[in-house]
């Protein structure tokens, strides 16, 4: 017996046809009943005296369902019990969670294993079961939403498909962003192929300048362009984007997020999308993005526009030019400079990485999350909305470091020329650039930099008459090594003349084989050992 009910009408029918002497089987037929059902609801009215009479005088609707109660037992179908019945407080229970059936059949199989033996068919029409037993709830109920001029937009974003982009020679997938004012139904839209929050904030931009004004309200998705953390119930505050929240303020309008998984309350841009999809979009797979572009502005005038629209049965643009374009907001006298609000954390180096360049900040915010205000030409760092750091967004080089973020006396360690050490030690005194270019031509082979950075740096805590005395000593008697200069220091010898035999002692020692790192110049040890790999081969 089929599962469908039967309804009433359907019964007055059966009943006619008997009367006209319709067989049994033709009259299941048109009924698009089994013949099971039918001949069991053909014996109950037969014993009830309802198949025999006059065909123009059938039994009233009221007399059939008293009947069909009556005998309710005997018609009920005798439908086999699910097999997704022993997970009925599991699925129910992910029912209400907002799982869907697909997902609820997933899960089952992953926690059950091989018990499981449902098929997702199965799993679907237990939750149709389930939700028809719930009943319709109030919040199903779609209230229409009547809006003065001016007063809502609805935006989002809708696939569109692959196109060729021309800039990076690739086909690309595109996505349609809609905006549609709630009033007229007058709508704005374009392709673009990222959602990003630059994007975003473009695309409203355009679509101001498109209408020649702003509504009042704003209700885009919940889209992480918009919207951080979305709103679960009328009483959480949804966390906006702080760019789309400063683009809100500059434009004067307020944005009411749509709740999650709630698409029918923003129906209106919904159906929008799908018109744009069914009509403008169709057979458009694969072209040149820059002439979707062009075709898509004069197809929202000139069709989307002057269509009859369903539901207010008026013309979009003309019902827009008419009432609504005069309520908008005006738009600014300047457009709206982007800009982009992101969180960075301060890595060790005191740097933190903002669209793939390092900005620098102090150094006592290593560690912590920070937001970053970035505009075409700055990038503002802020810590508790204090700003910390100031760069501009246009230098050259992949990072922006200020030497102030850095510890005092090691800022200068991430220069790593010969020349600016040079400098910076000629500012210190003539002795001590000397001495520091002798330090630099000491090393044969090795690199003196690191020498000379720990020098420098410790020369500058010094007052530069006792560094340059103490340099000069160190050349006098070729010391060439910071423990050299800071014993010089610490024994006050800085202070002391160079006695005679100190200078006997210097020219005594003038003629004497050079001191090297090694016990051997660096040239020896490899002319050796080129002399060792000759007389190895002539073997």
């Amino acid at each position: 017996m089929s599962k469908r009910k039967v309804s009433m009408n359907r019964l007055q029918e059966l009943v006619r046809l008997h009367r006209m002497g319709v067989g049994c089987k033709r009259i299941a037929k048109m009924l698009k009943m089994g013949t099971s059902t039918e001949r069991e609801y053909r014996r109950i009215l037969k014993e009830e005296g309802l198949l025999e009479g006059d065909v123009r005088d059938l039994p009233d609707i009221e007399v059939l369902k008293e009947v069909v109660m009556k005998h309710k037992s005997q018609v009920s179908i005798n439908v086999r019990e699910s097999t997704a019945k022993i997970w009925e407080e599991k699925i129910r229970g992910m029912l209400m969670e907002g799982a869907t059936p697909t997902a609820i059949y997933d899960r089952l199989r992953l926690e059950e294993g091989e018990e499981f033996k449902c098929s997702l068919s199965s799993i679907k029409r237990f939750c149709r079961k389930l939700r028809k037993e719930e009943g319709i709830k109030e919040g199903d109920v779609a209230i229409p939403v009547e809006t003065e001029p001016g007063e809502v937009a609805q935006v989002d974003f809708g696939y569109a498909g692959k196109f060729w982009d021309g800039e990076s020679g690739k086909v690309r997938k595109g996505w349609a962003f809609t905006m549609v004012l709630g009033y007229s139904r007058h709508m704005y839209a374009n392709i673009v192929f990222d959602q990003g929050i630059e994007t975003w904030l473009k695309l409203h931009r355009e679509a101001f300048e498109f209408f020649g004004g702003v509504p009042r309200t704003v209700v885009p998705d919940n889209l992480k362009s918009a919207v951080i953390r979305a709103a679960f119930g009328v009483d959480d505050e949804a966390g906006l984007n702080r760019s789309y929240l400063e683009f809100a303020r500059y434009y004067g309008f307020l944005v009411d997020p749509t709740p999650p998984r709630s698409p029918r309350k923003k129906g209106k841009v919904e159906r929008v999308i799908r018109y744009i999809k069914h009509n403008f979009l169709v057979c458009r797979e694969m072209e040149e993005i820059k002439k979707t572009r062009g075709d898509l502005l004069i197809w929202l005038k000139e069709i989307a526009g002057m269509r009859i629209h369903g539901t207010t049965g008026k013309k979009p643009l003309e019902l827009f030019e008419k009432e609504e374009k005069g309520a908008l907001i005006p738009l600014p006298q300047q457009p709206f400079e982007t800009v982009i609000w992101a969180k960075a954390k301060v890595h060790p180096d005191s740097h933190i990485c903002f669209d793939k360049r390092l900005y620098s900040v102090p150094w006592k915010f290593i560690g912590q999350w920070v937001w970053v205000r970035a505009t075409s030409s700055t990038v503002e760092i802020y810590f508790d909305e204090g700003r910390i750091a100031t760069h501009s967004r246009r230098g050259s080089g992949w990072r922006s470091t200020v030497d102030s973020h850095l510890p005092e006396y090691r800022s200068q360690y991430r220069y790593r020329s010969r020349s600016y050490w040079e400098e910076e030690a000629d500012k210190l005194g003539e002795q001590v650039g000397q001495y520091i270019r002798e330090v630099f031509d000491s090393g044969e082979v090795l690199s003196k930099l690191r020498t000379v950075q720990g020098m420098v740096t410790y020369l500058k805590k010094l007052p530069q008459d006792r560094a340059n005395a103490a340099c000069y000593r160190a050349s006098y008697y070729g010391s060439y090594t910071l423990r050299g200069i800071k014993n010089i220091i610490k024994a006050g010898l800085d202070k002391e003349t160079i006695a005679d035999d100190d200078e006997d002692f210097r020219l005594n020692n003038q003629n004497k084989s050079p001191q090297y790192r090694f016990c051997r110049s660096i040239n020896e040890i490899l002319f050796n050992l080129d002399m060792e790999v000759n007389n190895a081969s002539n073997r």
